[in-house]
């Protein structure tokens, strides 16, 4: 029997380098090439055709969720795993919508990632207990019809904060430092806040949280946020 075909994407080589060790000590697995970021794994996945894709959230270039749409369009049976350092629900549900069959926790115990892989391969889809808990809660509130207008309901008090400060002018790199995070972490933050909120920029995700009272400022506030779409970086 062929070896199961694995191509690892992440920007952090320490990581992928530890996880190829792992995986060649595996008869039946077989890394086959490995990608730095998005756009790179879309165009891999063309030349050496991986059965399971290992694929960070947090990825430069195109993130991991918009690589795993393109994948997923044009290469709809590679099983495709997203792993983040993050267990926060608006990453789950984007990367199960993009075509995700697993969602796992970078520090999740190798034998669980190992089967997590085979699993995959067969075509099946597997979360850990706690995901399914929260995901099953989401199909269910999206089932009752509460998918009208835009989402303020599940904006996290992160997001809300993250709102805040967009309002008060700060930058992407100011919040990343603030929450200790990425700078990119918080531009994929900031892109689920836009969905949710049904708008195309900063400056109109801030007008919306306020008016709908999601947000609120002192006077003071204001001082430095009189263009919030020049602000991302």
């Amino acid at each position: 029997m062929s070896p199961i075909r694995i191509l690892l994407v992440d920007d952090h080589t320490l990581f992928t380098e530890g996880l190829r060790s792992l995986l060649e000590t595996q008869s039946d697995l077989e890394v086959v090439g490995t990608a730095k970021n998005g756009l790179e794994a879309t165009q891999l996945v063309s030349k050496l055709h991986p059965s399971v894709i290992l694929m960070d959230v947090n990825l430069p270039v195109i993130d991991g969720l918009g690589a795993a749409r393109l994948i997923m369009k044009h290469h709809p049976t590679v099983g495709i795993v997203m792993l983040t350092m993050f267990p926060e629900d608006e990453y789950l549900f984007e990367a199960l919508k993009a075509g995700a069959r697993a969602y796992l926790l970078k520090d999740t115990p190798a034998q669980r990632l190992l089967h997590v892989i085979r699993a995959v391969h067969q075509g099946q889809a597997l979360l850990e207990p706690d995901m399914t808990k929260r995901f099953l809660s989401e199909l269910q509130r999206m089932a009752s019809g509460d998918k009208k207008g835009p989402d303020y309901d599940r904006l996290s008090d992160k997001e809300r904060r993250i709102l805040t400060l967009i309002a008060q002018g700060a930058t992407n790199g100011r919040i990343a430092r603030e929450f200790e995070v990425t700078k990119r972490t918080i531009t994929n933050t900031v892109s689920i806040i836009l969905r949710k909120l049904q708008v195309d920029n900063r400056t109109e995700a801030v007008i919306r949280a306020m008016s709908a009272g999601v947000i609120e400022l002192s006077d003071d506030s204001y001082e430095n946020n009189a263009d919030l779409n020049d602000q991302a970086s």
